[in-house]
């Protein structure tokens, strides 16, 4: 299996002062990981993607119940086997975002994603600091923009090796694996097919089981 080596990403994790946390807001494509870490913890859904602060609303119920169905069929198969860990949203992942003019870190929160054994290094106690190998999106009305086109193309820079986007109304899978430098779309799957990741070895889940 050859592993894909993302990126090294140092995130300056200082705790955020009382005279930091009152500075204005920055101006859309100037937010740092800083900025983030300033952010409310309340009912939102905070990203910064190409160093703009992109913001959702919680999950519908349709969204939630495929992730959880997904997440404990991979997270069943990756454990008995050892292959590495599954995580879901809310966890911050700190991946580069070399697509910009700027050196600027890119704190996404996937749905799900998945690490192989030999990189849990990049696990860290507060984040995830680089490219997980499976990243999974869910579909939803107020950012499916984000993850068909802005998402995807930070994931593709950033070294996610393989990256499914699940349409929830239509139960409709589509999975890209990164081809030397870019994705390439390897299938689209309805209810009926079953899926075969590239990354999680031997791992192949009909749709219809979380979908």
């Amino acid at each position: 299996m050859t592993v894909v080596t993302a990126p090294q990403v140092e995130v300056n994790v200082t705790p955020v002062s009382a005279a930091a946390q009152a500075r204005p807001w920055p101006r859309q494509g100037e937010w740092t990981y800083a900025d983030y870490a300033r952010l409310p913890n309340d009912q939102w859904q905070y990203e910064i993607i190409k160093g703009e602060l992109r913001m959702a609303p919680a999950p519908r119920t349709r969204h939630q119940e495929i992730s959880l169905n997904l997440a404990t069929l991979l997270h069943q198969r990756t454990r008995s086997q050892h292959l590495g860990r599954v995580f879901t949203a809310p966890i911050d992942v700190i991946l580069p975002d070399p697509i910009t003019d700027t050196d600027l870190a890119a704190p996404v929160q996937p749905d799900i994603l998945f690490i192989v054994q030999e990189r849990l290094s990049i696990i860290q106690d507060k984040f995830i600091v680089g490219a997980p190998d499976l990243i999974v999106e869910i579909l939803s009305p107020s950012n499916w923009l984000d993850d068909r086109r802005d998402k995807f193309l930070v994931y593709e820079a950033a070294g996610v090796r393989e990256y499914w986007i699940v349409d929830p109304d239509t139960c409709l899978v589509e999975v890209f694996v990164l081809r030397g430098d870019q994705y390439t779309q390897v299938g689209r799957y309805a209810p009926g097919d079953s899926i075969h990741s590239e990354v999680v070895a031997g791992f192949e889940i009909a749709v219809s089981a979380f979908c």
